[in-house]
C-alpha cells in the first residue's frame, strides 16, 4: 500500500500550538514517513494568512530533504507572480541539490486578492508572470547561459537532476489548463472539470492524448480507534480548513473543492472529511484496484499529538495488513 502526506501549516488559535512546535512535528513526520516508504510529501503556500499558512515552501522542503533519503517532494503550488524568476531558479536549484533531485514544482497563478495587494502585484498580470517564470526556470535548469529580459544570464550551480525539477502548472480555469499544455511538463487541476481543456490543447499541439483526469475529488481521511470520538475531536479543524479556503475562493468566484459550511453537521453530511477506524480504511483499500491514501495529518491546525495518533494507527494497524 502506498501513501503520501501534505502540509500547509495552518495554526489557528484553537489549536493551542506554537508555530515552532508545528514545524518541528512536520519534520519528524517527514522522517517517519520516509522510513515507511512514503512516496510523496507536498507543501503549499499562501501569504499574510491570519492562521500562519506556510509562506515559504522552499526552506521547509530543504529542512525535510535533509531529514530524509527517498521520499519525493512537491511544492503544490508555488504562487509564481510573487517571485523574482532568477532568484527562484537559484533557490530551486539549491533545493534540488540538497534533495538530490527529489523535488517537483507546481506553479500557480494565485487567486487571493489580499496577497496581490500585499506584494503590490496587479492580478491582471498573473498569466504573463506565470509564463515568464516557467520559461525562465526551464532555461535556468538547463545549466547553460540564456537570454533573460534582453541580457544574457547564467544560473549556477547546475541542478543535481538533469534538467532540474519537474515543472507542472496548477489551476482551475481554461486559460491555466491551456497554458500548461503549451509551456509546462504537466497539469494538476484544482477541480477535475478543467482537465478536458488541458487534454484538448495537448492534442491540438500534436502530442499524445494524456488520457482522463489523474485526480479525483479532494478528500481528507484521518484515523481513530473510535471514529465517533475522533470526529468530535477533529471536526473543528476540518471546519476551519474548508471555511478558510472557501472564504478566499468565494471572493474570486472560482471553481473550488472547498466551500464554507454552517457547522460540523453539514461538513459531515457532505463527506469531504472523514474519520475512519483502521479496519474501515483497510476494508476500503482492499477493494481498491490500487491501494493508496494521502494524509493531511495536521489539517486545519490539528494539534501534532492528534496528528500523530492518526499516523501511528496507520503504521501499526493498516500498513502491516498490506505487507
Amino acid at each position: 500500500m502506498l501513501f503520501a502526506l501534505r502540509f500547509d501549516f495552518r495554526n489557528p488559535e484553537l489549536a493551542g500550538t506554537s508555530m515552532a512546535d508545528r514545524y518541528a512535528a512536520a519534520l519528524d513526520m517527514a522522517e517517519w514517513a520516509d522510513q515507511l516508504g512514503c512516496v510523496t510529501i507536498a507543501v503549499s503556500e499562501h501569504h499574510g494568512s491570519s492562521d500562519g499558512y506556510l509562506p515559504s515552501p522552499i526552506p521547509m522542503l530543504a529542512a525535510m530533504a535533509a531529514r530524509t533519503k527517498n521520499v519525493r517532494f512537491m511544492i503544490a503550488a508555488l504562487v509564481a507572480p510573487f517571485y523574482d524568476p532568477l532568484r527562484l531558479a537559484e533557490d530551486m536549484i539549491v533545493l534540488d541539490n540538497i534533495s538530490r533531485g527529489r523535488v517537483d514544482l507546481v506553479v500557480g497563478a494565485g487567486y487571493v486578492r489580499e496577497e496581490f495587494e500585499m506584494y503590490d502585484v496587479p492580478m491582471n498580470e498573473r498569466g504573463k508572470r506565470v509564463t515568464e517564470t516557467v520559461r525562465t526556470l526551464k532555461a535556468a535548469f538547463g545549466g547553460e547561459p540564456f537570454e533573460y529580459r534582453g541580457r544574457t544570464v547564467h544560473i549556477t550551480p547546475a541542478p543535481h537532476r538533469p534538467g532540474g525539477p519537474g515543472l507542472i502548472l496548477g489551476g482551475n480555469s481554461e486559460a491555466a489548463a491551456r497554458r500548461a499544455a503549451r509551456i509546462a511538463d504537466g497539469f494538476i487541476p484544482a477541480v477535475p472539470e478543467v482537465w478536458e481543456f488541458y487534454r484538448d490543447e495537448v492534442q491540438k499541439l500534436g502530442r499524445p492524448d494524456p488520457g482522463p483526469c489523474p485526480i479525483s475529488a479532494n478528500k481528507v481521511v484521518a484515523l481513530a480507534e473510535d471514529a465517533e470520538d475522533g470526529w468530535r475531536r477533529m471536526a473543528p479543524f476540518f471546519l476551519h480548513e474548508t471555511n478558510s479556503y472557501g472564504a478566499w475562493q468565494a471572493q474570486q468566484g472560482i471553481a473550488s473543492p472547498f466551500h464554507t459550511k454552517s457547522g460540523v453537521e453539514q461538513l459531515r453530511v457532505e463527506g469531504q472529511y472523514r474519520v475512519l477506524t483502521p479496519d474501515q480504511l483497510v476494508a476500503e483499500q482492499k477493494d481498491a484496484p490500487f491501494p493508496f491514501v494521502q494524509f493531511h495529518p495536521m489539517c486545519g491546525g490539528m494539534p501534532p499529538e492528534a496528528a500523530w495518533s492518526s499516523l501511528r494507527l496507520f503504521e501499526h494497524e493498516v500498513l502491516p495488513r498490506f505487507a
